[in-house]
Formats: C-alpha cells, sequence, structure tokens
C-alpha cells in the first residue's frame, strides 16, 4: 500500500513538474542596449496603428498567474522586401488593464494600482516605455527581431520571434510569446533577485509577452 501511494506521488509530482514547464514561454535573449538600426533610402515606412497595436502580457505567482495588456501609443517602422530596417513604439504605462479579474471587482483595481505603483513600473515618474529595432534576422528558421527595450529609464536588448506581413497599404508585425526578467529593468517587488526573505511570497521575475503592431503606409 505505501508503494503504491509512493508511486501515485511520484506520477503526480511529475506531472505538475512538467505542467509547470509549459506555462511559460522562452525568454528573449538579453543583451546591453545596442545602436539603432537606420532607415534606408528605399524602404517603406508605416505609422502604427494605436488601436489594432497591443502588448499582451503575463505574470507569474506561486499561487497563480495575471495577465492583460497594454497600449502602443505611436510608432513608426521601415521594411523592404519583407524585412524589417528600422523603427520604434512607445508605450503607454499608464494603460495597463487586468483581463483575468473582473472589471468590477475591487481585486482588478488594486492590482492595476500596484503594478503602476512605484513597487512595479513606477508610471508616475515613467509613463512610458519605449522600443527601438537594432536587428532582423533569420535564424534556425525563424525571423527574429532585436530592440533596446527601455523601461523605468533602464534600457537592455532584446531578441525575439516575430511574422511580418503586407498587405496593399497595410502591415502587420506579430511576435511568438516570449519572456522578459524584469529584474533586469530594476522592477524589485517581489523578487528573488533582490529579496532573500520572501518564503513563497514571491513572484515571478519572468514576465510573459506577445506583442501585435497594426501599421499603415505612410
Amino acid at each position: 500500500m505505501k508503494q503504491d501511494v509512493l508511486k501515485l506521488f511520484m506520477v503526480l509530482t511529475l506531472m505538475i513538474a512538467v505542467v509547470g514547464c509549459k506555462k511559460k514561454a522562452d525568454e528573449a535573449t538579453t543583451t546591453d542596449a545596442v545602436e539603432a538600426s537606420e532607415a534606408q533610402v528605399m524602404s517603406t515606412k508605416y505609422m502604427t496603428n494605436p488601436a489594432e497595436s497591443v502588448i499582451n502580457w503575463k505574470g507569474f505567482k506561486p499561487t497563480g498567474t495575471h495577465n492583460g495588456t497594454i497600449k502602443i501609443d505611436s510608432g513608426v517602422l521601415t521594411v523592404t522586401d519583407g524585412e524589417v530596417e528600422s523603427g520604434s513604439f512607445i508605450i503607454d504605462m499608464n494603460s495597463i488593464v487586468n483581463l483575468d479579474i473582473p472589471a468590477d471587482k475591487e481585486g482588478n483595481g488594486k492590482l492595476v494600482g500596484h503594478l503602476k505603483s512605484a513597487d512595479f513600473f513606477d508610471v508616475e515618474k515613467f509613463p512610458n516605455a519605449a522600443f527601438e529595432v537594432t536587428g532582423f534576422e533569420e535564424k534556425d528558421g525563424q525571423t527574429m527581431l532585436s530592440g533596446n527595450l527601455m523601461l523605468k529609464e533602464k534600457k537592455n536588448n532584446i531578441t525575439f520571434p516575430v511574422s511580418v506581413s503586407e498587405n496593399g497599404d497595410e502591415m502587420t508585425l506579430t511576435s511568438e510569446t516570449f519572456t522578459i526578467d524584469r529584474s533586469k529593468w530594476d522592477v524589485k517587488y517581489g523578487s528573488k533577485s533582490f529579496f532573500d526573505d520572501l518564503g513563497d511570497k514571491f513572484i515571478n521575475d519572468d514576465i510573459e509577452l506577445m506583442i501585435s503592431v497594426k501599421a499603415k503606409k505612410s
């Protein structure tokens, strides 16, 4: 009997470990910031449509996850033969929304308020984040976009997979789901990278992101 219980426990532990491994996407390659790319003379310029451009986010902690969106306020991308040459966009950090708690529930407002506070993104002091393109290449069968992500005035270069399509006067850039390590942008609250005495009250450093940009030829 004891052996059967032990076997069952081991199977359940393995199942939990496997499920846990599937929760988060791969982390974007992160390095020091580099010089931004420049547009070529013959490239096509697209202006971002804020109404149709969004960043989806997900955060993790031992007791579960939260997810939501952040708006892209403005931006421009230049493209030649389907390849992004340069560009940048501004992210409105005041637009953070939570989607897993009903909007009319008190917990929704508390969570969003905490994310906007100095504990996390300090949007009163840093209302905008920014991304500027530094590279675009095919690697191992994937299209990889690189750029400097500035958050709370801390800038790091990240690389992640994307797809780009052009249809008439419109362009769509969509990333695969990837993660960034918030500690590299000094987002410290509940992070084991900064605090040793959190026990099970920590919040994972990984933030999962998926970017969708719609733009129109200018």
